[in-house]
């Protein structure tokens, strides 16, 4: 199955990673050898780019920008219309697979592609929306307003667990207003990215889409190095963990260049007494179980009020004894594989850590072997009763390991969910509107994204995402988050017959 939609993309032997959206230049970098968490088998072999590629890359994408931002953004919007519709024809195929090459489940799969539709739609209605602000004069005769005009190339570094969506995120919402994109994916995920190359590009030549508006960079650390250093990039938009992104945000920075960073999440469900604990109980299985715990903004904690704890506990309990383990392919399995065991050995390390600072397990975990688990990828979901400061709790394990924690007020629930270093997702169970409201308020949660009644994972793209603290405090998809891509500028117009100066200066001559 995997080999027929390889082929359907002409992509076989080593494939090149490097494209300039028109060309696949001869890389010079590693090969990258993807293999799939889910048996284990080889999918293919991607060549990366070195730095000689990279320039040329660069050097295209600053070429390609001077005529692109003269498109009218509605002409740029249109292409990308034709980019959502071919990714309508290709949903199946490229979310089988996002499947394959991540792990995650079959259905997630498609939700992934659907999402990249979306943000399509999205940026087609945009397209006409680029709207600026007129102020009023102090001086008469003048006219003052402001505009947006593209920034240049956008450099997208997007990670593992959601191989397309993201970077789809940035780039339809990039090139609507004007920008060109250098995408460096994961070195873990690089073939999906290779499919995603071939659409667009079918798009844009017979759009006659100039060369160098959607280039490809598959490398590793490295080849994020070379973009958050280079001077000619002036928006970096990294994905990934908090040391990663405060590595290119340093990088960036030092340059006084722009970053976008959508990093770590340390998400908590705070359950009232008054919640409806059975809708509670899907939204907390799926935050912390969905893509095997590999979401920025799974289910890591769960602040349970204390005289509804063992009630819902137990609930939970016999929920993951009913999950099903298994090939992400197959629909009626629940939970697929870890994307590496590298990724398998962190999850163990954090199993001894919860027990070694004095954790409670509720449910075991584990690593699964035998038949169907051949891969070594696959480990079991665990549930954990632990105090929210420990050293373990504070960090991001990006594995299915729920945290359940106790709570007698309100006000204590709150300062639990907000005393940990991240800030992206957050969400209360609760029917008390009172609660629900302190939950929202200011005094609140202090995460990017604060939900009532449903979990935190399973964002819509209408809505800025991102979060705080050390999720970086990005925002990308929907609202005005297109303002990332765009540089500001005021005008001011003298229609008069004098030139007075602002506040009343007088400069005779």
């Amino acid at each position: 199955m995997i080999k027929d939609i390889l082929q359907q993309f002409n992509i076989s032997g080593t494939h090149s990673g490097v494209s300039t959206g028109a060309h696949w230049l001869p890389g010079t970098g590693p090969v990258l050898s993807s293999s799939s968490p889910v048996d284990g088998q080889h999918i293919a072999d991607v060549q990366s780019a070195g730095r000689a590629e990279f320039d040329a890359v660069a050097a295209a994408a600053g070429q390609a920008f001077k005529e692109w931002r003269q498109w009218p953004a509605p002409k740029r919007g249109e292409v990308v219309r034709q980019i959502g519709e071919a990714l309508r024809r290709h949903k199946t195929a490229l979310g089988k697979l996002v499947s394959y090459e991540m792990g995650k489940s079959l259905q997630e799969g498609y939700g992934e592609v659907q999402e990249m539709i979306d943000i399509c739609d999205f940026a087609v209605g945009l397209s006409r929306q680029l709207y600026g602000l007129t102020m009023h004069s102090e001086r008469p005769g003048h006219r003052m307003y402001e505009q947006w005009h593209p920034l240049g190339i956008t450099g997208i570094i997007s990670a593992f667990n959601f191989p397309v969506a993201v970077w789809s995120w940035n780039a339809m919402l990039a090139w609507v207003c004007g920008d060109v994109c250098i995408w460096k994916p994961s070195e873990k995920t690089p073939v999906t990215a290779l499919v995603c190359q071939y659409i667009v590009q079918q798009v844009f030549a017979a759009n006659h889409v100039p060369e160098g508006v959607c280039c490809l960079l598959a490398g590793g650390r490295e080849a994020g190095e070379w973009i958050a250093q280079d001077t000619r990039i002036p928006l970096v938009s990294a994905t990934g963990s908090s040391r990663m992104g405060k590595a290119v945000g340093s990088a960036v920075g030092a340059r006084l260049g722009r970053s976008l960073l959508e990093l770590g999440g340390n998400n908590a469900i705070i359950i009232s007494a008054e919640a409806d604990l059975d809708m509670a109980l899907i939204g907390c299985v799926f935050g912390a179980v969905g893509t095997a715990g590999q979401r920025c903004t799974s289910t890591r904690r769960l602040i349970i009020a204390e005289n509804v704890f063992e009630a819902f506990t137990q609930k939970l309990v016999n929920a993951y004894q009913q999950l099903r383990i298994g090939n992400p392919l197959d629909e009626r399995n629940h939970v697929g594989p870890l994307i590496d065991k590298d990724a398998v050995q962190m999850y163990l390390q954090a199993l001894d850590q919860v027990k070694a600072q004095g954790g409670r397990f509720l449910v075991e975990g584990g690593v699964l072997d035998g038949p169907g688990f051949e891969s070594g990828c696959y480990v079991r979901p665990c549930i954990a009763e632990v105090q929210n400061h420990y050293d373990i709790v504070q960090h991001e394990t990006f594995a299915p390991i729920l945290y359940v924690i106790r709570y007698k007020t309100l006000e204590e629930a709150i300062a639990l969910q907000n005393d940990v270093p991240q800030g992206l997702s957050s969400a209360i169970m609760t029917l008390n509107l009172r609660e629900a409201e302190a939950f929202l308020s200011a005094a609140g949660s202090d995460c990017g994204i604060a939900n009532v009644n449903i979990g935190t994972s399973g964002a819509e793209i209408g809505g800025a995402f991102g979060g705080e603290k050390d999720t970086g405090g990005g925002r990308e998809s929907g609202s005005d988050a297109w303002k990332n891509y765009m540089r500001r500028q005021t005008n001011t117009i003298n229609y008069s017959t004098s030139l007075p100066l602002a506040q009343g200066i007088e400069f005779g001559l």
